[in-house]
């Protein structure tokens, strides 16, 4: 009984098929969110129609299409650890023409996305991976992961304020949360600093700091949950070996439904 009942979910799943900004995101076109993004520039199309609503269901019937181009079937995920060095864009495209990630990563890895971001001027560590869902479940703050960073910052700072860092400040009107700063060492008017955080706002760090009068001149991510940086080099991308993505993420790749 119960085994019929599973397969009448799956029939009943295949007929009425997965939203199509799921089935974008597993098949690694861009995360959940940037799929519905695509989808209202008009780069979706579905059975020759473009798309203008993330609003519907897809089967493995339908023809899907982005920016001309078939959306293959969903490849076995993968995740890789690569080095980001300063200068470079986390970003596909860049409408002021800078030099962007994606363009400098060896072809070979095809189509990949980020788990979350490294701004211009930052460095480190930054998570890839050919699925979308995974690269969302990585960047949501529940995951509970912490990113740890070393940061280099100009100007004085007191056990007072560094107390403040640690139990969360609002700065422009943007609330951030609690994040561990601890003072490695100092060099002429820096200060070296391991600074743990597990929110991850747009420019978190740098707007933190210049909440209590320092300015971050350099900001290298060492860590990402048990993702560490290690001996990679600036523009090395190194793959996370399967055992290894399967025993930290395998509750993230579950199939749903």
């Amino acid at each position: 009984m119960r085994e019929a009942k599973k397969g009448q979910a799956l029939a009943d799943q295949q007929k009425s098929g997965e939203r199509i900004a799921k089935v974008l995101a597993r098949a690694g076109v861009a995360s959940r969110r940037g799929a519905e993004q695509l989808i209202a520039d008009g780069r979706i199309t579905v059975n020759g129609k473009v798309l203008n609503s993330p609003a519907l269901n897809v089967t493995a019937r339908d023809k899907i299409m982005f920016d001309g181009s078939p959306v293959g079937e969903p490849e076995k995920t993968r995740l890789w650890r690569y080095h980001k060095p300063t200068g470079l864009v986390t970003s596909h495209k860049d409408p002021e023409g800078r030099d962007t990630v994606f363009q400098k990563l060896p072809k070979e890895l095809g189509r990949v996305i980020s788990v979350g971001r490294l701004d211009l001027n930052s460095e480190g560590l930054l998570l890839l991976t050919n699925n979308g869902e995974l690269s969302r479940a990585l960047e949501l703050p529940s995951t509970g992961w912490a990113r740890r960073y070393r940061v280099r910052a100009f100007g004085r700072i007191t056990e007072v304020e560094l107390n403040k860092l640690r139990k969360g400040i609002t700065a422009e009107g943007v609330k951030y949360g609690p994040m561990e700063v601890e003072i490695e060492r100092e060099q002429g008017g820096n200060k070296w600093m391991n600074v743990s955080l597990r929110e991850g706002k747009n420019r978190e760090i740098r707007n933190v700091f210049a909440a209590v009068g320092m300015t971050v001149n350099r900001l290298i991510r060492i860590s990402y949950g048990p993702f560490q940086l290690g001996n990679l080099q600036p523009g090395d991308v190194k793959p996370v070996p399967e055992r290894v993505l399967q025993d930290q993420c395998g509750h993230f790749l579950k199939p749903q439904g």
